[in-house]
């Protein structure tokens, strides 16, 4: 289906939004884990601002407000930096080993 006034597949969008809040939701799962059991927590809060480019409603907010969002390329650029930040440089597994054993999960 087809929105012929912005020319907006209403299915690939809705489908789209539920795969960009998904990926907003884990990236803050990582940005609290950093901020709680590593060794920086600013770059952990960080991380958390940065998950608010993936939920829609910060998108729809930024049009509304300042009349553009963030395009694509650079949520695609901003989340492969993420992951390469987490997973290779941040040590996340061992971070989430430690959160277990505190919270006594684990």
């Amino acid at each position: 289906m087809t929105d012929h006034a912005t020319g907006n597949h209403q299915g690939t969008s809705g489908i789209m939004a539920v795969i960009s809040g998904i990926f907003g939701l884990v990236v803050l799962a990582i940005g609290i884990v950093n901020t709680f059991w590593g060794n920086d927590p600013f770059f952990g809060i960080f991380i958390c601002l940065l998950s608010l480019l993936y939920f829609p409603q910060t998108g729809q907010m930024l049009r509304k407000w300042f009349g553009f969002s963030i395009p694509l390329f650079l949520k695609i650029l901003v989340g492969l930096f993420v992951i390469w930040a987490a997973l290779g440089v941040g040590e996340l597994f061992d971070k989430v080993d430690l959160m277990l054993k505190d919270l006594n999960l684990g």
